[in-house]
């Protein structure tokens, strides 16, 4: 690979990471190419990019991009598979779905919105979060819930009260 297009694969590595606010880092390094192409089609359904890198590479697109990476490119040891995503915990889902047919890939690390995850113990956490959309949909219920108790207490408190009125003035 010459200098330029070395500077190219550089330029779009750093480019990817600025675009994509979900970046798994996983290691698929012995998976035969029957798994690996089942791998890329579930990757191809639930929306993720993966892409294979070259960890020198990929450190330097790291250190060109504006984002604070903390520690992950210290986990750039041996084959680094990259997966972008809009969703913060489908590519950690694809993982844990893929690990029951198959003891790879590896999570090495994430960085999802802003935060850096490292080492496969923190897949199950990954698992976990919850979407921008699940989040507001969440806060919507919530926000809704008090109103809705409000107006239902008085519209049957309503009834109720006419009719204790009604029978103290009866009195």
């Amino acid at each position: 690979m010459t200098r330029e297009e070395k500077a190219n694969v550089i330029q779009d590595l750093t480019t990817q990471l600025g675009d994509s606010s979900t970046i798994y880092l996983a290691d698929i390094s012995g998976l035969d190419a029957v798994t690996t192409s089942d791998l890329r089609r579930a990757c191809f359904k639930a929306d993720i990019r993966l892409a294979v890198v070259k960890n020198t590479l990929l450190a330097k697109a790291m250190e060109a991009s504006d984002r604070e990476f903390g520690e992950l490119p210290e986990v750039l040891k041996g084959n680094t598979s990259l997966m972008f995503s809009e969703v913060g915990n489908a590519p950690a889902k694809l993982i844990k779905n893929f690990r029951k047919k198959s003891d790879r890939p590896l999570l090495k690390g994430a960085f999802v919105e802003e935060a850096v995850y490292i080492g496969d113990e923190n897949l199950d956490a990954l698992v976990s979060i919850k979407s921008k959309e699940e989040m507001i949909g969440e806060i919507i219920g919530l926000l809704q819930s008090p109103a809705k108790n409000v107006i239902s207490g008085l519209k049957s408190g309503g009834g109720k009260l006419a009719g204790i009125l009604k029978t103290l003035s009866e009195k």
